[in-house]
């Protein structure tokens, strides 16, 4: 494996595009072992994080998986489930020479170049050089009340939920999250989620056994009267900046949301604060979680955006109530959260370095954000631009009768990598349709410096105009 320090793609995803071509096509092995993080790191002369952030992303998409205390080793590929309608698709994109892209839209990147490593290795070596053994013995299950505690004190200040560190419970990524809830609530419910919405969770709720329907969204959000036509007892709801659409909830439906889930006993609305730290015009508004005074939102979080992919922590905030079931069915799992990491955390927040982070990418976002709009006004002509008021994505919407497909393939034509509206589509009938409806593409800028921004759209105007 060779890297190349002078080219504009991210060293960690460098490592990510050599492995996963390896495991691709074969010269990996299902089962095969690969080299530690600390080995590979030595040998390519890269930070420790690098191949750390390479690896979560190889494990986060299913091409490896690791095994505690043993390391990281090959998945089986065969039959790997893909989301693509057309899986030959997908195999003719891979063996294109093209898909060598120049630039990448990815919606789920971030800026790694402002992350202050040297402060967090700083931080993680004082917490490895602490006399604390114990924190090499199983921690408690719901994660560590010092972090818990440095959780609710920055939730309160900064995204107004209302809530004590026995509400919170740790885990790595939403996922597993979502996996404790349905041993609290259990799965003979029905789950609402908007359409479009975050497909990742709802093949999750769909794999943990919940039935599933969707509810239609207007211009602030899920349609609280077309979910009132459901048997939904579970809403989940992105109000800060709905993803893809980048809706967000103004306060009158937010209260409409809340006197849904009032008028059952059994009602509950999970509310995934995604993008919540990022917002651009006016001031934020609290999260849902605040307005609630019957004890009927279920709030997640996650460090993901914030700070890195890599850093696999996230957070529920259970309401009361909930936390007795919690204690009764759920305490039996361990926390998936290294107790090291979680330590690591606590004292980043706590010291005040979280805050600045937090502070530093704001502006960092805000200037990529206002960047990439003033370059896509020389495609107005072609398309609107929606979901400007918040976190690190836009949705360019073409009425010019051009199809998703046709769209994206002209951008990889020019070496430059979208993403597709109707992936995050539900309904068949809406993913079948999608092309006699407005496009709908995906760019997403935080990964991206605004050279990089400045040029990939200047190439995309090229391709669709």
């Amino acid at each position: 494996m060779e890297l190349d320090g002078k080219s504009k793609t991210p060293l960690y995803e460098q490592i990510y595009e050599f492995i996963k071509s390896e495991l691709q096509e074969g010269r990996i092995r299902y089962k095969e072992k690969l080299p530690s993080a600390r080995a590979l790191a030595a040998h390519l002369a890269v930070s420790r994080s690098t191949v750390d952030l390479a690896y979560e992303q190889l494990r986060s998409e299913g091409y490896i998986e690791a095994v505690p205390c043993k390391g990281y080793f090959a998945c089986q590929l065969e039959g790997v489930f893909r989301w693509e309608e057309n899986p030959g698709i997908r195999q003719r994109e891979d063996s294109d020479p093209r898909r060598d892209y120049l630039y990448d839209f990815t919606p789920n990147g971030v800026d790694l170049e402002r992350f202050p490593f040297n402060i967090w290795r700083k931080i993680n070596r004082q917490v490895l050089s602490e006399e604390h053994t114990d924190l090499f013995l199983l921690g408690n299950p719901q994660g560590e009340s010092g972090l818990r505690e440095a959780i609710a004190r920055y939730l309160h200040q900064a995204r107004g939920v209302k809530c004590t560190p026995e509400q919170i419970v740790i885990g790595a990524g939403n996922d597993y999250l979502l996996m404790l809830l349905s041993r609290i609530l259990g799965t003979g419910r029905q789950v609402a989620m908007e359409d479009p919405t975050y497909r990742q969770a709802y093949c999750v709720f769909e794999n943990l056994g919940y039935s599933m329907c969707t509810v239609e969204m207007d211009a602030m959000g899920m349609m609280v009267e077309e979910l009132e036509k459901t048997e939904a007892d579970l809403a989940y709801v992105m109000p800060s900046h709905q993803y893809p659409m980048g809706i967000v909830m103004p306060i009158g439906r937010r209260y409409q949301l809340l006197q849904w889930a009032a008028k059952r006993e059994n009602r509950y609305i999970i509310e995934d604060d995604y993008d919540s730290e990022f917002r651009y015009r006016g001031k934020p508004i609290p999260a849902l979680q605040g307005y609630d005074r019957k004890d009927k939102v279920i709030y997640l979080g996650t460090f993901s955006k914030s700070i890195a992919p890599a850093i696999r922590i996230s957070y529920m905030v259970l309401p009361p109530s909930l936390c007795r079931l919690y204690e009764r069915t759920a305490m039996l799992f361990s926390s998936t959260v290294s107790r090291i990491d979680q330590r690591t955390l606590e004292v980043f927040i706590r010291e005040g370095h979280f805050e600045r982070h937090l502070n530093r990418m704001r502006t960092v976002y805000k200037g990529k954000h206002d960047l990439l709009v003033e370059h896509l006004k020389g495609l107005r002509a072609v398309c609107s631009i929606s979901g400007e008021q918040a976190g690190v994505h836009l949705l360019a919407r073409f009425e010019d009768g051009r199809t998703e497909k046709e769209l994206i393939g002209a951008a990889r034509d020019h070496r430059i990598k979208v993403y597709g509206l109707s992936e995050n589509i539900v309904r068949h009938h809406a993913r079948e349709g999608v092309g006699r409806e407005p496009a709908g593409i995906i760019l997403g800028y935080a990964a991206l410096s605004e050279e990089q921004i400045c040029q990939a759209t200047d190439i995309l105007k090229t391709a669709w105009l």
